[in-house]
C-alpha cells in the first residue's frame, strides 16, 4: 500500500479517500513509513508527530464517512518550524527556541486543521529563516533528495525536501525574500509566495514583518491553488491580512490568449546559460499558446538586493530584540548584570548568520547611519514598487528565473555575499509585496530549473493560470 500512496498529488489522494479506496489512517501510516525510510538520508524534519497524526487521521475518517469532508481532509502535510503549533515544539531551527512549545496555533495551521488535514511534522529551516540553503539550521543541514551532496535551498528547505522526497503531499513554508520559491526551484516543486496580506502572519515567528508571508509547496499547480484557498483570508489577528484567494476551475482552462508576458532582464544578471535557455524556451512555449511576449528591463531592480538585506536585517534586529534572556527563549545562566545576560544569551544561542544580520540591521538603524542606509533602502524599495506598477500597466505579468543556478553543493557558498547573490530574482517581489510563483521548467545536469512568474498585487490567480500552462508544457 505504501508505494501506491506515495508521491501522488492532493487531488488524486482526495479522490481515493472519497471512493474509500483507502482510509486516512492508511494514508497517514504510509507516509509515516516513508518518513522512517528517508529521514536518515535527508533530515527534512525537526519534529515528527506520529501519534498526533494518527489520532487526527482517525478523526478525518469519521468526517469522510459523513460525506461532507473538504478536499484536504485526511491529507498529510508538514509545516516549516517557524509556524506555531499549539502543544507541539516550534524551534525556528534555533538553539534559542529549542525547548519552546507554543500555547496557541498559527492561523494558517488552524485553518488546515479545520479542513481535516493531518500534520506529520515540522520542517527544518535556516535559523529564524535567515539563509538560502538550510545549512544555517542549528541542528543539522537538510539534503536535497534529488542529489544528497547538494542543498535543497532555503530557508524552507526542510518542507520542500519533505514534499520532494514523498514524505508528504504538501507543506507550508514562509517567504521573506525567496524562502519558498528558491527551495521549490531546487527541489522541482511548485512554490507560491502570495500577495502580501493574503495569508495571516498570526503565529508566524517574525523575521521581517513587512515582508514575511506564508505559502504552499506542492507537486502540482492545482494542488498549490487548493492549499492557498484553504489558508488565505482575514482572521482578525493580523491587520495586514486583507486578501482572500479562491481557486476557480477556469484558472486551469489552458487559455492564455491575449495575456502579455514580460520577459524580465535583470541589471547585472549572471544567470547560468542552461537556466537562461530554459526560461527562453518557456517564454516561446507561452507565445505558441497565444501569450504576447515582450522584453522588459526594470533598472530600479539593480538596488533590490542591497535594499532587501538592509531592510530585512533592520526588521530582524527589532523583532529579535525580545530574545534577551528574560522575555523569550533560552537564558545563559552564568550571566551577571542585565547587559551581560543580554549579550551572553544572544552570543550563546544565536547562530553566526542570525548574529550577522542583527549586527547589520542594528548598524543600519543606528544614529549617524540611518539616513545613509535604512532610509536610502526604503527609497530604493519605493522605486522598485513604482517600477513594477508602471510595468503592470502594460504587461500582465513578468517571467524570469527563480534562481541563477540549479541547486549547488554544500559549502560551495561560504562567502555570505555569494550566498546573497542567489536571491537576485526573488527579493524584488518581496519588496513590492506582489505575488510570485516558481515551478519547474526544465533540467540542467539532471537537476530541476525553476521559472518564476510575478504579477500585480491581488492577481495571484493569473499566476496559477500561466503556471498551469507551463506545467502542461513541461509534463
Amino acid at each position: 500500500m505504501m508505494n501506491e500512496l506515495i508521491s501522488r498529488d492532493i487531488h488524486t489522494l482526495a479522490a481515493g479517500l472519497q471512493r474509500k479506496d483507502f482510509s486516512a489512517v492508511e494514508l497517514v501510516r504510509a507516509h509515516i513509513d516513508r518518513i522512517r525510510s528517508r529521514e536518515a538520508d535527508i533530515s527534512a524534519l525537526i519534529t515528527q508527530t506520529e501519534e498526533h497524526a494518527l489520532a487526527r487521521a482517525a478523526e478525518a475518517d469519521a468526517r469522510l464517512a459523513g460525506g461532507d469532508a473538504p478536499l484536504l481532509c485526511g491529507i498529510p502535510f508538514v509545516l516549516k518550524d517557524n509556524i506555531c503549533t499549539e502543544g507541539i515544539p516550534t524551534t525556528c531551527a534555533s538553539r534559542m527556541l529549542a525547548d519552546y512549545i507554543p500555547p496557541y496555533s498559527a492561523t494558517a495551521y488552524a485553518r488546515l486543521q479545520e479542513a481535516g488535514a493531518v500534520l506529520l511534522g515540522k520542517g527544518n529551516m535556516d535559523e529564524f529563516s535567515m539563509g538560502s540553503s538550510t545549512e544555517n539550521s542549528a541542528f543539522y543541514p537538510t539534503r536535497n533528495p534529488l542529489d544528497p551532496i547538494r542543498v535543497p535551498g532555503g530557508s524552507s528547505g526542510g518542507p520542500a525536501t519533505a514534499v520532494a522526497a514523498g514524505e508528504v503531499p504538501f507543506a507550508l513554508g514562509s517567504d521573506t525574500g525567496g524562502s519558498i520559491r528558491q527551495p521549490a526551484a531546487f527541489c522541482g516543486l511548485v512554490g507560491m509566495k502570495p500577495t502580501y496580506g493574503t495569508v495571516s502572519r498570526h503565529g508566524l515567528v517574525a523575521f521581517a514583518s513587512s515582508l514575511d508571508q506564508i505559502g504552499p509547496l506542492t507537486r502540482t499547480v492545482r494542488d498549490n491553488a487548493a492549499v492557498l484557498s484553504c489558508i488565505s483570508g482575514p482572521d482578525g489577528q493580523d491587520d495586514t491580512a486583507r486578501y482572500t484567494f479562491a481557486a476557480a476551475e477556469d484558472l486551469f482552462s489552458g487559455d492564455i490568449r491575449g495575456i502579455t508576458v514580460g520577459l524580465l532582464r535583470f541589471p547585472g544578471d549572471e544567470t547560468d546559460s542552461a537556466v537562461r535557455a530554459a526560461i527562453e524556451d518557456t517564454a516561446a512555449a507561452l507565445a505558441e499558446r497565444g501569450a504576447q511576449i515582450r522584453e522588459v528591463t526594470l533598472l530600479a531592480l539593480k538596488d533590490a538586493l542591497p535594499a532587501y538585506y538592509i531592510l530585512s536585517s533592520a526588521e530582524a534586529s527589532a523583532n529579535l530584540a525580545r530574545y534577551d534572556g528574560v522575555r523569550y527563549g533560552a537564558r545563559a545562566g552564568s550571566a551577571g548584570t542585565p547587559d551581560e545576560l543580554f549579550c551572553t544569551t544572544r552570543s550563546t544561542y544565536f547562530g553566526p548568520e542570525v548574529r550577522r544580520r542583527i549586527l547589520l540591521g542594528t548598524y543600519a538603524l543606528s544614529a549617524g547611519h540611518r539616513d545613509a542606509f535604512y532610509l536610502r533602502a526604503q527609497n530604493a524599495a519605493r522605486r522598485i514598487r513604482t517600477a513594477f506598477a508602471e510595468n503592470f500597466a502594460v504587461c500582465d505579468c513578468l517571467l524570469c528565473p527563480t534562481a541563477p543556478t540549479v541547486a549547488f553543493p554544500f559549502r560551495e557558498k561560504t562567502d555570505p555575499v555569494a550566498m546573497y547573490l542567489g536571491d537576485l530574482f526573488t527579493v524584488p517581489a518581496s519588496l513590492a509585496g506582489i505575488p510570485a510563483i516558481s515551478l519547474p521548467c526544465g533540467t540542467s545536469d539532471g537537476l530541476p530549473i525553476g521559472v518564476q512568474i510575478m504579477a500585480a498585487a491581488g492577481n495571484d490567480g493569473l499566476l496559477y493560470r500561466l503556471a498551469a500552462v507551463i506545467e502542461e508544457v513541461h509534463a
